[in-house]
Parts: C-alpha cells; structure tokens; sequence
C-alpha cells in the first residue's frame, strides 16, 4: 500500500504517541512500585555494608560507610532515632533482623528512601513522649553491656547529644559532672535527669529538697545555688 504524505504522517505521529504514552505509564507505575517497599531490596542493601564472615551484622566500619551513603555524621541524633525504630541493642552495631525491622517500620528500602525520611525522624522527637522513649532506651542502647550502670564519659556524650539544645542549665549540669565525684551513672539517674530538665525552673524555685530525688540530683541543686552565690557577691554593684 502507498501512503502520501499526510497519511503516513498521520500514522508516524499516532505510533510515537502511542509509544510516548506506553513509556509514560511504563514508567510511572515502575515508580509507584518502587515505592513499595521490598523486603528482599532491603536485605540487600544491609548486605552492602556487611561482610562475608559475620553477613547477619553491620558492624563499626560498615556503620561508617552507611553513615557516609546517607550523608549522616555518625554522632547525629537523627542516628539515635534510626536506632531505637530498629530497637538496636548495642552502640554502633545493626543486626539484620533489627535493620529490617526497623527499615520495614520506616518502608526505607534505599538510600533515598531513608535520606527521605531524616527529617521526620528528627521531627519525633518533638514528641514528648517519643523523645522520653528514646532518652530511656538510649541509656541500655549507649552502655557497656557488661556494666550495669552508664560510664561517665558515655553518659556525658549522651546527654550532649539529647539535651543540649533542650534544657537551658544544660551547661551548668555539665560542669557539675565535671567536678564531682560520680564516675557512674545509674538508670534511676539517667532517667530522673530528663524529668528534672523538664520540670525545674532555671531558678530552681520549684525544687522541693524533700523530693524523690536522686542524691546526685540534690547535691547538683546544692552546687548550683552556691556557683550563682558565688557568682552575685563577685559581680560590682552599679
């Protein structure tokens, strides 16, 4: 059959569409399923950062190469939230079923997937109740598991990280460590810690002396109203 220009014009234009349109919704519904999430892709994305002698755990270099993939510094918070969605039982260290729970509960299969999702995971802890769950597993999650309580060095670096930004005598509390005697802290501690930053005044007005208190928590009180003391008698009056 002959075609003249208009006709075969008509057909070239009518077979490009159709295969425009073809590739058009080839290629969305690739992308609405890519957006499910793949158990199997998910393991093999754990397996990039695994090695052939121990397959089932992400050990401290592969942390650190999954750190630098999602352009993450590994002493981000927002790597402490990861953690607790997977309910990791130790500090630098994902076991296969812990990333693929957590990973499952985040529907991150990739890495764009999970850079994605870095912000939500932050803006949980906005959550009073989320950041309190994650304060307290943050305790067993951070310690040396042959301790039962929280070296100093590591609760100091914790309680950098969590409360920092969140309770304004922070510093002070700090430096109150610094000079004490503790070089433990204790769970009862640790979690008496937050409820005090949320709950005492700046001027501490509100600190009841018979309280439930831990000690250390009185004596940082204590230590606290002499600096401030201190501190009036030195200033020059004006």
């Amino acid at each position: 059959m002959v075609w003249g220009y208009n006709s075969g014009r008509k057909l070239i234009e009518t077979i490009w569409m159709k295969r425009i349109f073809n590739g058009i919704f080839s290629g969305r519904r690739a992308r609405v399923e890519d957006t499910s999430f793949s158990p199997k892709r998910c393991l093999a994305w754990f397996r990039e950062y695994t090695t052939p002698v121990e397959p089932d755990t992400l050990g401290p270099e592969g942390m650190e190469k999954f750190c630098k993939c999602i352009g993450v510094e590994p002493e981000n918070v927002v790597m402490l939230v990861l953690a607790y969605k997977m309910q990791a039982r130790r500090m630098g260290f994902f076991t296969k079923d812990e990333w693929l729970k957590g990973l499952s509960d985040l529907q991150c299969d990739t890495i764009q997937k999970l850079q994605f999702k870095l912000d939500f995971m932050c803006s949980l802890l906005n959550d009073q109740n989320v950041f309190k769950a994650v304060f307290r597993y943050a305790y067993d999650f951070a310690r040396d598991k042959d301790q039962r309580s929280m070296d100093m060095e590591t609760a100091k670096a914790m309680l950098q990280l969590l409360l920092a930004k969140q309770w304004s005598l922070f510093k002070q509390f700090d430096e109150f460590l610094d000079q004490s005697k503790y070089k433990v802290i204790n769970k009862d501690q640790w979690c008496n810690i937050l409820e005090f930053s949320r709950t005492i005044f700046n001027d501490l007005s509100n600190y009841d002396v018979d309280g439930a208190w831990p000690v250390m928590l009185d004596e940082f009180v204590e230590w606290l109203k002499l600096a401030r003391s201190k501190s009036d008698v030195m200033t020059p009056l004006h």
